[in-house]
């Protein structure tokens, strides 16, 4: 008898991970900070790299033109509550502008962030929110149960509750951290560092004439076998102001006194800046898995040609992106919508991946041994009514 009743009373079993009291035991229900600076990491990568800033928007743009699919159960519908969320998630945004905020903060910060605004229990706007704001709040068992939303020492916090929590947290894959993900940046940093110095060096290179255009040597006069400090100030001054720089390039120089011209120049290994830079190019765009020829990046010949390189972008880079959102935009929204609601994208309206379709097609078509109802099948389509 006392057995039964220590079972009654004792407190109903759940489901959670054995491991995520371990992972709160310090930190639960405070925030968690990025534990990197987000603003350097975009600044130096996107705001002040080219190959960063293309490589974002071209995975970013092709990624938001993906024309969303909806299915209820199987079938598939062109008209649903969900899809009109979509097109058009908030007044200031179009549904492309939204999908193509939320791939670039992915790709610079490793993590996205949406909102769903909730109005009497119906979805009626969807925002994008700024990865570097955002910090997540865990619960005992280790997981997010709020996320804080921060501006100018503003706060507001967002608890993950009800049928559609109000954030959706999106993230790369980062093994060294339990909340965050890790943007392409960081695995490029030495690359963009590189990439971004070579840029420099030749800049200051150019405003000086490409090269160390030659030395004064001083002969002595008068007994003096070398200039004063007055004397050397005053020269350098003289050549910094008059001779340096593209617009004073060609200027002849006249001296007094016993001056010698001596002529310099760098060897061709010292001035192979150009082949650094390309390979701190190539490098960068391999962290985000863009094909260095799409980017005009010279030296690689991986891809027969631009189309292969193009559709194998489309195939390595920008569709596992895409279904990875859209798995977990549909998981996300489903339940504010009657029925069994998953969302896709429709592939088919890539024309980088036309010749494999095209390629598809044709093998099915010619399957004698398959029916009409299972070619259709085999080719992404549904069954024909009867």
């Amino acid at each position: 008898m006392l057995n039964s009743l220590r079972r009654l009373l004792r407190p109903p079993e759940q489901k959670r991970s054995a491991a995520g009291a371990l992972v709160a035991l310090h930190i639960a229900g405070r925030p968690v900070w990025t534990p990197r600076n987000h603003a350097l990491l975009t600044r130096e990568g996107f705001a002040g790299n080219a190959v960063g800033y293309r490589c974002v928007r071209m995975i970013a743009e092709a990624a938001a033109s993906l024309p969303w699919l909806l299915y209820e159960g199987e079938a598939e519908r062109d008209d649903h509550p969900l899809l009109r969320l979509l097109r058009r998630p908030n007044p200031a945004q179009s549904g492309r502008d939204l999908m193509e905020s939320l791939f670039g903060f992915l790709e610079t910060a490793g993590n996205g962030y949406l909102e769903a605004v909730t109005i009497d229990g119906e979805l009626r706007e969807l925002h994008v929110l700024r990865p570097d704001r955002m910090r997540a709040v865990p619960s005992s068992q280790g997981w997010p149960e709020a996320y804080e939303y921060s501006v100018n020492g503003a706060s507001l916090r967002f608890r993950q509750e009800g049928r559609v929590p109000p954030i959706l947290h999106l993230k790369l894959f980062n093994p060294l951290d339990d909340h965050y993900g890790l943007s392409p940046f960081e695995a490029a940093q030495k690359a963009i560092d590189t990439h971004n110095a070579a840029g420099t060096w030749n800049k200051a290179m150019l405003d000086n004439g490409a090269r160390p255009s030659g030395a004064l040597m001083f002969k002595g006069v008068d007994g003096a076998d070398s200039l004063s400090p007055e004397q050397f100030e005053r020269l350098k001054k003289e050549i910094d102001e008059s001779h340096m720089g593209a617009r004073h390039a060609g200027r002849p120089l006249v001296l007094e006194g016993r001056f010698d011209w001596k002529e310099m120049s760098l060897s061709p290994r010292e001035m192979d800046f150009i082949e650094a830079k390309n390979a701190a190019a190539r490098d960068i765009a391999l962290a985000f898995g863009v094909p260095p020829m799409l980017l005009g990046i010279p030296g690689d010949n991986t891809f027969a040609n631009y189309a292969e390189a193009n559709r194998s972008f489309w195939r390595m880079t920008v569709i596992p992106l895409a279904l990875r959102v859209a798995e977990a935009m549909g998981n996300w929204l489903a339940p504010g919508f009657e029925g069994a609601v998953r969302l896709g994208f429709d592939f088919d309206q890539v024309e980088a991946l036309s010749p494999e379709r095209e390629a598809l097609w044709a093998r099915v078509g010619a399957a004698e041994f398959l029916t009409l109802d299972e070619k259709r099948q085999a080719v992404g389509y549904g069954v024909m009514s009867n």
